[in-house]
């Protein structure tokens, strides 16, 4: 479906236009991300993304659904709907005013994207250039905050990852410390709320790591960010697959799989009946099949709890009988791999399994349980490179815009060519709903990006944030490698 764009924001807007004070002849608000209370604590630090993408997209949606449509039509459309919504004869002439002149008569400007902020800092501002488009703005707020808030907060949910993996490389594996690329892998396509959101908050993941399982993404980096090949992946089987073989055969399923794919990374998803089974009895029936390809075959556990299911545990759980100490479970898929394959022991003492055996898990991974993993292996002398780890909906789809505070909030108007510094204080809030006051710019300081408001509109030009957008024409056009390096 093409929706109309000038139905595209909150409803309450389609009266602003008449509710500013007479006069009023520019409106300016600005993207900010208010707040990281309901962040994880290793993803607080704020990655700037998705401003690009919000004004391409916006761009389009305009010029194709609005600007190119008869006025006539596009226009009564609107006209149709809000009179019904509002119960009115809504007039539209602002609508028209807007169709004539072919353009969205808006100014933008951005942060760099990949630079690292803290709360409070605004990512966007943005601005009417001609006098009685003063009410486009706020107009656009609801398009511009629900397409830019979620790769903004998956762009800084997947840094976290990235600080932590690269960290635990360090500390374990630093001469692979390259590896950490590609040790997340984005899982979450099929548990967002739509394919748009798996798209933006992919490019988001894929700021920070060159793994994903959402295919879109690949199309909308070169469209939104002027980049192919920014992503891969591997030959990989899932439980409809391997179920298909039956509980007696599917070892039959591990060879036909190897002989299918000779070389290179193959993932095998390894729970349907015992995945313990597989670390122990397949493995090692299959040993010289694996050894011989020139590739990695990678064991997939999909269920229980992660850190355990990888490392092993002292606690006891599930069904087994006998001494818990010689239970597969109590060692972990890593133990038993290398139990089985072997590995070398680093110039820092730890594991790294044979280059022809991994694992990777990517059911309910989270910040903190990436972090125990990193931990327990450590703790038991493997590499923390020995896991790769799927990263779903799970941990990239538990979010709202709330999660980092991320509001429009208009902060200055001029009203019959006077200026008037505008804001928010509510005496009800606890300090995160106030805003900043005026025109504003952004300045960096000893590597602290902070904030200035109450600037003249002479300061106002100065600073780190730059124009991207103005009157029909975009101004920006970053690849995705850009905004990568910013982030090493």
């Amino acid at each position: 479906m093409n929706y109309n764009p000038l139905l595209m924001t909150d409803g309450y807007k389609t009266s602003h236009h008449k509710m500013y004070p007479a006069g009023t002849t520019l409106v300016y608000s600005n993207f900010t991300p208010r707040n990281v209370k309901y962040m994880p604590e290793q993803a607080k630090q704020i990655v700037v993304f998705g401003t690009q993408y919000t004004v391409k997209y916006i761009f389009d949606l305009y010029n194709e659904q609005f600007f190119k449509r008869p006025k006539a039509e596009v226009c009564g459309e609107a006209k149709k709907y809000l009179s019904s919504y509002l119960n009115c004869d809504y007039d539209v002439s602002h609508f028209e005013a807007l169709h004539d002149l072919q353009y969205l008569p808006i100014a933008v400007k951005s942060l760099k994207e990949g630079s690292i902020i803290d709360a409070k800092i605004p990512i966007l501002t943005f601005y009417n250039t001609l006098p009685e488009f003063y009410w486009l703005p706020n107009f656009l707020e609801t398009l511009i905050s629900s397409l830019l808030w979620k790769p903004l907060h998956s762009a800084s949910l997947a840094y976290g990852y990235k600080k932590l993996l690269s960290e635990a490389a360090k500390n374990t594996d630093e001469k692979n410390i390259g590896f950490v690329d590609f040790q997340g892998h984005d899982f979450s396509s099929r548990g967002m709320q739509h394919p748009e959101a798996a798209v933006s908050s992919s490019l988001g993941f894929l700021t920070s790591f060159k793994g994903t399982d959402t295919i879109p993404a690949l199309e909308a980096a070169a469209y939104y960010y002027n980049e192919k090949d920014v992503a891969f992946s591997v030959p990989a089987s899932e439980h409809a697959v391997m179920t298909a073989y039956g509980r007696e055969d599917e070892i039959q399923g591990f060879k036909r799989l190897m002989e299918q794919y000779p070389t290179g990374i193959l993932s095998v998803v390894s729970d349907s009946f015992d995945l313990w089974k597989v670390c122990t009895e397949f493995v090692t029936t299959l040993k010289e099949q694996i050894l011989a390809r020139d590739g990695k075959l990678v064991i997939r556990p999909d269920s229980g709890d992660p850190v355990d299911i990888i490392c092993g545990t002292s606690e006891p759980y599930g069904k087994y009988e006998g001494n818990w100490e010689n239970a597969p479970a109590s060692k972990g898929v890593i133990e038993l791999l290398w139990n089985t394959f072997g590995g070398t022991v680093n110039a820092q003492g730890y594991k790294v399994l044979d280059p022809h055996i991994g694992a990777i898990y990517g059911d309910s991974i989270t910040l903190e349980r990436a972090q125990h993993i990193c931990a327990r292996l450590k703790a038991k002398g493997f590499a923390s490179t020995n896991i790769v780890l799927g990263v779903g909906s799970y941990s990239m789809g538990y979010a709202t815009r709330d999660n980092q505070g991320g509001a429009v909030k208009a902060t200055y108007c001029e009203v019959n060519g006077i200026g008037r510094e505008i804001f928010k204080d509510p005496i009800t809030d606890d300090g995160t709903k106030k805003s900043a006051k005026g025109l504003m710019k952004v300045i960096l300081e000893n590597n602290t990006y902070k904030l200035i408001d109450q600037v003249s509109w002479a300061e106002e030009k100065t600073g780190e944030l730059h124009e991207i957008f103005r009157d029909g024409k975009l101004l920006v056009n970053e690849t995705l490698s850009a905004i990568r390096n910013r982030l090493v």
